[in-house]
């Protein structure tokens, strides 16, 4: 991302223009566009412009930006001009935009030029649907951006507003604004803008602070960077200054049965399933991580600084914290989530919040929650399953913070002890082992190869039909693997596997590398 304020325009000739100026605003819902839009108005408006503005919002919160259109200017000989609704690509003087891949979108559809346009834009990413669905790195490169905006725009003023105005107070709105008010693109005063601002209201005070750090962020640069913090020390542990004696415990044995480069990993991990758990299933987790650590010994692990047993700290403690009911329960119960989910929201005190979520339990998840052996028998009767399935596969709409919601979901979540008996953790702790003895059985004869099926493992994640399909894929690509295990290049076709398996949720790149596969198998 760049970090930089470069190439001030110089400030406009007069009060007076000939044509109008025009400002393209792109931002998301939630970050203030409207706003923004009305302050510029407001402030041409002040120095008795005539100013226009459109919108074309679009689809939801993160499919589509809405792009907000301004053209302003003052009366000829006291005739009002007529002005566009709509930006014209190559006729677009300021270019604001709240997100840096809307700023590429900018540049795509020419409303950013060389010759006219001021670019100012925000360079943190708010990731698009698109991207978060991807069942792997779906984040789109934004190197692509960065290196159009050094020959696309005229002026461009980039850096991180978004967080500029979060350490304020605001929305990145106010910060687009002293960002415009810095670029002397117009001809009115600071005064002018803050006039603007203050005539708001309600949030004025948070909002003229960050104009005012946006502004001098603008107009001097970029602060010295903080010296860099200290390196963590390598014994550190994630957990209280002062773990329970059991706990300590296991973090003591940690740190002394795996190799240094594991131990980050690890002790991660550690805290992962014991979050998940307890501290018992934490010590199950240190058992297995020590047998996977000795085969990687023997191994020859030592010249691969212990890949293995790093990457089976981390897959290892995925498996073992799959998400069930009862873990979806208890995430949203948790105190610590209504909290994050009000400083998102930036509420204050008197202000209520309810919550709805969509809930659809199918009755495989409901049976993975009873004991093993009923859950079993349950099982071999289709016709009482599909009666029950009927009656349990329903979308609900479940208000979390209501009360009788809430003791549900917290129950629910509070079931955690009966967890190891139940037929979901039976069916999930024998995957499991089937995985982790596939990995052995390669890593002795073929070291890089055992460390790619580990790393399968980032296939399977989610919940409910998510995670079923991202079942059927990491099934998919063992099996496939099977093929190949004992040509030399089998590293590298696991890799390929498990690369076109995180492409698309279909499964379509998958299929096709395996098709490969099959004909030299």
């Amino acid at each position: 991302m760049r970090d930089e304020t470069v190439r001030l325009a110089l400030p406009a000739s007069g009060e007076a223009t000939e044509r109008p100026i025009s400002i393209a605003i792109v931002a998301m819902g939630g970050q203030g566009g409207g706003v923004l839009t009305d302050w510029i108005v407001q402030l041409a408006e002040n120095h008795g412009w005539v100013a226009q503005s459109t919108s074309v919002p679009g689809v939801a919160q993160r499919t589509g930006a809405t792009i907000y259109y301004i053209e302003a200017m003052t009366p000829l000989d006291g005739r009002k001009p007529i002005l566009s609704l709509m930006p014209t690509p190559g006729d677009v003087d300021v270019v604001m935009a709240a997100e840096f891949m809307e700023a590429g979108r900018s540049i795509l559809r020419g409303l950013v030029t060389p010759d006219r346009t001021t670019l100012i834009a925000s360079n943190h990413r708010s990731f698009a649907v698109g991207e978060k669905i991807a069942p792997g790195n779906g984040i789109a490169d934004s190197g692509a951006v960065t290196g159009a905006i050094g020959i696309a725009a005229k002026t461009e003023i980039i850096f991180d507003l978004n967080a500029l105005a979060i350490a304020h107070g605001s929305v990145i709105s106010a910060a687009m604004f002293g960002a415009l008010a810095a670029s002397d693109v117009l001809p009115f005063s600071r005064d002018s803008y803050l006039d603007v601002i203050r005539a708001g209201g309600k949030g004025a005070k948070a909002s003229v602070e960050t104009f005012e750090a946006a502004f001098e962020r603008v107009k001097t640069g970029p602060a010295e960077p903080a010296a860099p913090a200290q390196a963590e020390p390598a014994n550190k542990t994630p957990f209280s200054a002062t773990p329970g004696p059991q706990l300590g415990a296991l973090i003591a044995r940690l740190n002394q049965e795996l190799p240094v480069s594991a131990l980050p990993m690890a002790r991660a991990g550690l805290r992962k399933v014991v979050d998940f758990q307890d501290v018992a299933y934490g010590a199950e987790y240190l058992d297995i991580l020590k047998e996977l650590h000795a085969a990687d010994r023997n191994a020859g692990g030592g010249a691969h600084a212990y890949a293995f047993t790093e990457a089976a700290a981390k897959y290892l403690a995925n498996a073992m914290s799959y998400d069930d009911v009862i873990r979806v329960a208890d995430l949203k119960t948790r105190a610590g989530r209504r909290a994050r989910i009000e400083s998102e929201l930036e509420m204050t005190d008197g202000q209520v919040l309810h919550t709805t979520e969509f809930m659809h339990p199918r009755m495989e998840e409901v049976m993975g929650m009873l004991p093993a052996g009923f859950g079993r028998w349950l099982g071999t009767r289709p016709r009482l399953v599909g009666w029950l399935d009927r009656r349990v596969n329903k979308g609900r709409r479940v208000r979390t913070y209501s009360l009788p919601w809430f003791l549900v979901l917290y129950v629910v979540g509070g079931m955690r002890g009966l967890r190891r008996r139940s037929l979901r953790h039976a069916i999930e702790t024998a995957h499991r082992d089937a995985w982790l003895k596939a990995a052995l059985g390669a890593v002795g004869t073929n070291y890089q190869l055992g460390v790619e099926i580990l790393q399968c493992r980032r296939l399977v994640k989610g919940y409910s039909d998510t995670h079923s399909r991202g079942l059927s894929k990491f099934d998919k690509t063992l099996a496939a693997i099977k093929l190949i295990e004992r040509r030399e290049d089998a590293a590298d076709w696991a890799r390929r596997l498990r690369e076109a398996a995180l492409k698309d949720s279909a499964g379509t790149a998958l299929d096709g590398v395996i098709q490969t596969i099959k004909t030299f198998a």
